[in-house]
């Protein structure tokens, strides 16, 4: 028989959001992560059929080498940085995604942004302390906000920006004046002056080579010190010592961050101890809406398969 595992079900939601037991198949969850790649390719080694929830267990071409009996990858999203689509194909393994949902990132980006900027984490604290009032915030009508990356999720941030009666600004490499227009936003005129001119630098670029590192030591030294950085993208965007190093001096006034360079975020990382930051464990796409189309998509991609049909291949 078939054998499928799904891989960091976090929550232990997978069972209950698709019908598995439709399958003609052996279905195991997991819901421990594991980091190993030797413990990992010795958990799926006697499994056909895995499902990878988005980037939390990356693939390599050295995890596939050691799964000789693996014949489908799905991965939940239809774009997953952590699967070497080339070394599966020259393995054989079907790799195979789903649909999913812009509106969760956006929406969590405006949590951040407003819970560092009123202070809510800090004023939740105190107050179930028994104290009242500790800090001033900010308003955020008439401020600027920088959106670095104008798509499907840029572009939902930069509305809700002027809904706030906020001045957006936008950059890119391939940005253009009218496609800024649309979403109400300007154009700045560099990544450099976009980051001196606004008040909250929030970024909704795809990590590749090019963005990899994008904001380093001297990026960060533009921002104001009264500017805030939001990150719901991924981690490797900015440089994650240099963005300590900037937090811990006080250079700017904080940062609402989702995604991180190592996941899980270790228990000994600086960013767990800074004052100034708002931290989630990566949230941006769990909801039970996003987690329902994930996983009945997910389902859909292995009966098709089995049926020797793939749907929704991805492909090197």
């Amino acid at each position: 028989m078939t054998r499928v595992a799904i891989l960091d079900d976090y929550q232990d939601v997978a069972r209950r959001l698709a019908d598995w037991k439709s399958l003609p198949a052996d279905v195991a969850v997991f819901r421990d992560h594991l980091s190993d790649e030797s413990q990992v390719a010795a958990r799926l080694a006697d499994f056909d059929v895995v499902v990878a929830m988005r980037e939390r267990t990356p693939f390599t071409r050295s995890l596939f080498e050691r799964l000789p009996r693996l014949r489908l990858l799905v991965t939940t999203g239809m774009r997953n940085a952590s699967i070497d689509l080339r070394a599966a194909a020259d393995r054989g393994v079907v790799v195979s995604g789903t649909a999913g949902l812009p509106s969760p990132t956006a929406e969590l980006t405006w949590a951040l942004i407003l819970a560092l900027v009123r202070h809510v984490p800090r004023e939740d604290r105190a107050t179930r302390d028994g104290r009242w009032q500790e800090t001033l915030g900010t308003t955020l009508k008439g401020r600027t906000l920088g959106v670095l990356g104008l798509g499907q999720l840029g572009s939902r941030v930069a509305r809700v920006g002027k809904a706030f009666e906020m001045d957006v600004i936008a950059w890119s490499q391939n940005l253009t004046a009218e496609r800024a227009a649309a979403v109400g936003a300007t154009l700045a005129s560099s990544k450099d002056e976009l980051l001196a001119r606004a008040d909250i630098v929030t970024i909704h670029l795809v990590l590749s080579e090019r963005t990899r590192g994008l904001l380093g030591a001297r990026e960060l030294g533009l921002l104001r010190p009264t500017a805030y950085l939001v990150n719901t993208s991924r981690g490797p965007i900015v440089d994650e010592s240099a963005l300590v190093a900037t937090l811990r001096a006080g250079r700017i006034a904080g940062a609402g961050l989702d995604v991180y360079d190592e996941e899980p975020l270790p228990l000994d990382h600086p960013l767990r101890g800074l004052p100034n930051t708002v931290i989630t464990p990566h949230l941006g796409y769990v909801t039970e809406e996003t987690y329902q189309i994930f996983y009945s998509q997910a389902l859909e991609d292995i009966r098709a398969f089995l049926a020797n049909a793939p749907v929704r291949v991805l492909s090197p």
